[in-house]
């Protein structure tokens, strides 16, 4: 299937690799159906996203790449939004999900 973010996972699916915490931690091994208790402690754990078996395409997010878009633009884009997290550190988990997001949201491909 594809990487599903955590607000977007729900019981049932299986995992198609390990899910580790930030430290590297395995939480829940590749193969298990997710529950509502696996979910919550992804959420305590700070999982922002797993890597779902499966073949059914609807259920997945669609992974922003940029592919599609024109280089410039993209690069404009995230220098832009690179200036408005300049205090921040881009190697952390959750300041490089919201720059990832905030360049999607300028391009106009929010998800």
């Amino acid at each position: 299937m594809a990487i599903v973010t955590i607000d977007n996972l729900a019981p049932g699916m299986t995992l198609r690799s390990n899910v580790c915490d930030r430290s590297g931690r395995l939480l829940l091994p590749a193969g298990n159906e997710l529950t509502e208790k696996h979910l919550k402690i992804f959420r305590t754990w700070g999982v922002i996203e797993a890597d779902i078996a499966g073949d059914d395409p609807g259920v997945a997010d669609q992974p922003f790449s940029g592919d599609d878009i024109d280089p410039q633009r993209l690069a404009e884009a995230e220098s832009a939004i690179a200036a408005l997290f300049v205090h921040n550190d881009p190697e952390h988990p959750a300041i490089r999900e919201l720059m990832r997001l905030c360049v999607q949201r300028r391009l106009g491909h929010a998800s």
